[in-house]
């Protein structure tokens, strides 16, 4: 029981907590609403949980023994995190394309956490922290992604409730714009660590 709740909390602090995903969710509640946010909500729930499983059935040891994969993985995802930043920027503005009015898809919502820099730290530190190696260590794994998806869905769900309240007060087209700007420039903040951990790494190898 005390190991349940010790992830329960963990889970709930993990997912509540700004990141790329929650400032994704509540700048789709603030231009496109709850309903046409659910299945971006939806995709990032499982989709994290999914990953927490995968890398606790043997992902951590492949990314051990080809680390420059990992760094691969990392540059990559921090581009597309740009990119995601560049078309928050974007949303709502007159002069958009409907391609960059239309909300994140179930699919993207699910992709986009194997390129999320938080996703990735709070994966691996639950997997370290929360598993033990024995018998039971894939029955652990379980109860963590299950554990991660139950808690994440109310957790990162207020962010997307949020965004839409925010909706009624940032009616004019002004504000939005200046309110997008904000979300994108805090998009770009949270990526900075990952930007300096490759940088860091990059130097260490002498690449």
């Amino acid at each position: 029981m005390d190991y349940l709740v010790a992830t329960v909390f963990f889970a709930v602090s993990a997912s509540v907590t700004p990141g790329p995903n929650n400032i994704m969710l509540m700048t789709s509640g603030v231009n496109f609403g709850v309903r046409k946010s659910l299945p971006l909500l939806t995709g990032i729930c499982i989709g994290f949980a999914l990953m927490i499983l995968l890398i606790g059935l043997g992902f951590g040891q492949l990314f051990a023994l080809f680390p420059n994969l990992h760094l691969i993985i990392k540059c990559l995802g921090t581009l597309y995190l740009l990119y995601l930043a560049w078309l928050i920027a974007k949303s709502g503005s007159v002069n958009s394309t409907n391609s960059q009015t239309k909300p994140l898809t179930f699919i993207k919502g699910a992709l986009f956490q194997w390129v999320n820099g938080k996703a990735w730290v709070v994966a691996t530190g639950a997997i370290a922290a929360f598993t033990t190696v024995g018998a039971g260590y894939y029955g652990q794994s379980f109860t963590l992604a299950l554990t991660f998806l139950l808690v994440a869905f109310p957790c990162a769900g207020v962010w997307l409730f949020f965004g839409t309240l925010l909706k009624q007060v940032l009616k004019s087209e002004r504000y939005r714009r200046y309110f997008n700007y904000t979300m994108s420039a805090l998009l770009v903040l949270s990526v900075a660590p990952v930007v300096k951990e490759i940088t860091l790494q990059v130097f260490s190898q002498g690449v």
